[in-house]
């Protein structure tokens, strides 16, 4: 079927409810939900996960598999329902003129098949054209989604390429047929930030050259105000704003948008004078909603009476385009009153050094035919000369993309593995050599860790209380069940979780409530240092704001060492005291939070910080897109290790960074850089976020 020329809306979608049933009862899980989506036009759907984004899509896609049935409303694509449409017209439509884009890019691809072979197919079926039209086609697409060397690429298996070009090779895939809707689902969130960047630029020209429309499903508002040009905001299986970028960003007009940004680190957001406010209470499950507003038992302008009864409609705002929000105080609230900070909290001053690395080595030695083991040996620099010292009461973030060796380096201070060379001292004894087995108790409760995902780190057939209770068994508190009971009911209370919650399993716990029950593990016995890596990156924007306080307020209570492994630069800006920047191995960039974001920058900080969506209309970035893939730390670059990537490099004279890896130097107090570039180079960068003159 010829694709038939349409200038009305690409998607209308009115008045859309879903359901999913189960044997005990419905659950509606998407309620009269509306959107349009214009040709050209890409509209961002936010909310945090359960609020029905991605069931939307899946309405979308008629693809809501034997339990979801869509109960009301309908979903017109170019004018026709596509509720009406017969099983053929339907497999017409999908991945030909509707083209979706998931999270993970490898449930995408099929590990057996090369991948010019599986783009191909796409056409070939669709269109019926010839294998080699197809072919290229294939290679037409390889080549606009920035892959090098295209004609290897096709010629690849799946594996053999990285995260950031697999999910490349997913929008190519998605582009074959020259859809006239793209859907994406978080397309961007398994990524590095740098990668990130560089596919949210690819997919906003992919856009304007294919004419493509976007609806764009993520929870990060930053990366919405980045490629969307309409933005709609759902709570509860609801809509509750939809409007333009400008409007909603700049003038919102619902509790829940406001709530949301407010939990954000934006930029001015300090822990110390500008704490973030998080949004209180829980997100209510599908079959338990609350009459009326599904937001008002979290909103702070709630009004019993007014906003918890009959059905609150969607309403327009008076002077603003296609701009609406289901609030029934909307005229009443004042929508510009600052924000009243609930506390403030004076600077803790960074006691005396906890712990000091010097000269940290970690190689790892593999066979080069890593498959059957023979053959030559490589050695893999995971960690090179790393030297830092971290004080009590300070948070030390490290930053860097995956494989730079952020985590092979934790896993050096936690004893999981042992540094090839160099030193780590804990309170002046050194600590590098001692594997964990034969670590005291002291030390071992002295260096925890609180893990990036919460649902792998508790044990599904034990309840909180005993979890947290046989950590205190083996850190050797409490002289009996007793007093460690006690102590256990104590450290809920820390975490701010109900001492009920002691006898729940971790399956009846959300997320944020797991990775508190994790917090509270790790500082049991009393934590000299712990180590958070990514500790809110599998978490809701609102939830993540009240995990990172907490962590905060624990901290000036107990002096602890925080070092928080991170790549998310907006929470390392607003959390901790000083930073440092970690390349294949290297520390590139080491110095206070306020030296680190402001130029001079080493070349790769200054790449990561324009990299970063910042969900701020009023800010102005320099652009930078770092090009090519991070090298392999198997086979890393001669000289400098940033040197393949660099904007800055044809300002070193000869072929220094090519030749010699660069040596620290100092720049100011505590700031140190490995970089050949001259201090007069280094005075001439420029800030790279900006807040715009009004």
């Amino acid at each position: 079927m010829a694709k038939w020329d349409y200038d009305g809306p690409i998607l209308e979608i009115d008045k859309l409810s879903i359901s999913f049933f189960t044997r005990l009862r419905e659950i509606p899980a998407v309620m009269d939900f509306s959107a349009t989506v214009l040709p050209g036009e890409a509209l961002g759907l936010v909310g945090e996960s359960g609020c029905g984004k991605s069931t939307v899509a899946l309405g979308v896609m008629q693809d809501l598999g034997v339990n979801g049935r869509i109960v009301g409303g309908s979903i017109k694509f170019k004018g026709r329902d596509l509720g009406e449409m017969s099983m053929e017209e339907l497999r017409d439509i999908r991945g030909n003129e509707i083209a979706m884009i998931y999270q993970e890019p490898m449930a995408s691809l099929n590990p057996a098949m090369k991948i010019g072979k599986q783009l191909m197919e796409v056409p070939m079926i669709h269109e019926g054209i010839t294998e080699k039209e197809a072919y290229e086609r294939a290679l037409e697409v390889v080549t606009d989604v920035k892959l090098p060397d295209p004609k290897r690429m096709l010629n690849s298996f799946p594996h053999q390429l990285s995260g950031g070009q697999q999910q490349r090779i997913v929008i190519a895939m998605a582009l074959m047929s020259k859809p006239a809707l793209l859907i994406l689902d978080e397309p961007t969130t398994a990524l590095d930030v740098t990668v990130e960047a560089a596919v949210v630029e690819l997919v906003k020209e992919l856009g304007e050259k294919y004419g493509t429309s976007m609806l764009f499903i993520s929870h990060n508002l930053g990366l919405v105000l980045e490629t969307c040009d309409r933005i709609c905001v759902m709570y509860s299986g609801e809509a509750v704003e939809r409007g333009s970028i400008e409007d909603v960003f700049d003038k919102m007009r619902h509790p829940y948008t406001q709530a949301l940004f407010r939990s954000i680190p934006l930029p001015g957001a300090d822990k110390n004078s500008r704490p973030l406010v998080a949004i209180p209470g829980n997100f209510p499950l599908p079959h338990e909603r609350p009459p009326g507003c599904n937001f008002g038992p979290r909103c702070d302008y709630f009004v019993e009476g007014v906003c918890n009864t009959g059905d609150v409609k969607m309403v327009p705002i008076p002077q603003d385009e296609r701009h609406e929000s289901r609030c029934r105080r909307i005229d009443e609230i004042d929508w510009n009153a600052p924000i009243v900070a609930t506390e403030t909290h004076a600077k803790s001053e960074p006691g005396n050094v906890v712990l000091k690395m010097d000269n940290l080595k970690k190689y790892y030695e593999v066979a080069a035919n890593a498959l059957f083991g023979g053959g030559d040996k490589k050695v893999v620099k995971a960690n090179e000369t790393l030297s830092f010292e971290a004080r009590e009461s300070e948070t030390l973030a490290i930053v860097g993309e995956s494989g730079c060796g952020k985590s092979t380096f934790a896993k050096v201070l936690m004893g999981l593995e042992t540094a090839t060379d160099g030193e780590i001292l804990l309170d002046n004894r050194s600590i590098g050599e001692v594997p964990i087995e034969e670590r005291d108790t002291k030390t071992v409760s002295s260096v925890q860790m609180v893990f990036q995902n919460p649902f792998d780190t508790l044990n599904p057939s034990m309840t909180v209380g005993r979890q947290i209770i046989r950590a205190l068994e083996i850190f050797g508190i409490g002289e009996n069940e007793n007093a460690r009971r006690q102590r256990m009911l104590e450290l809920l209370d820390l975490v701010k979780l109900p001492r009920e919650f002691a006898e729940r399993m971790p399956r009846q716990l959300s997320g944020g409530q797991k990775q508190r029950v994790g917090i509270a593990r790790a500082f049991a016995g009393g934590a000299r240092i712990v180590v958070a890596d990514e500790p809110v990156s599998a978490l809701d924007v609102s939830v993540q704001a009240a995990v990172t306080d907490l962590l905060m307020e624990i901290q000036r209570n107990e002096k602890t060492t925080l070092l928080f492994i991170s790549h998310d630069l907006s929470i390392v800006r607003y959390l901790s005291d000083r930073v440092m920047v970690m390349y294949l191995g290297h520390v590139v960039e080491l110095g206070d939070t306020d030296q680190v974001f402001s130029p001079p920058y080493h070349p790769y900080t200054e790449a990561l910080l324009s990299a970063v969506p910042i969900a701020d209309t009023s800010i102005e970035k320099q652009h930078i897109v770092l090009e090519g893939d991070i090298p392999s730390a198997m086979n890393p670059p001669s000289g400098c290790p940033f040197q393949t990537r660099c904007r800055w490099k044809d300002k070193v004279p000869g072929n220094l960074c090519e030749t010699e890896v660069p040596s620290q130097k100092t720049l100011a107090d505590g700031h140190e850089i490995k970089c050949h570039l001259s201090d007069e180079a280094l005075g001439e960068m420029e800030p790279v976020i900006k807040i715009a003159a009004e």
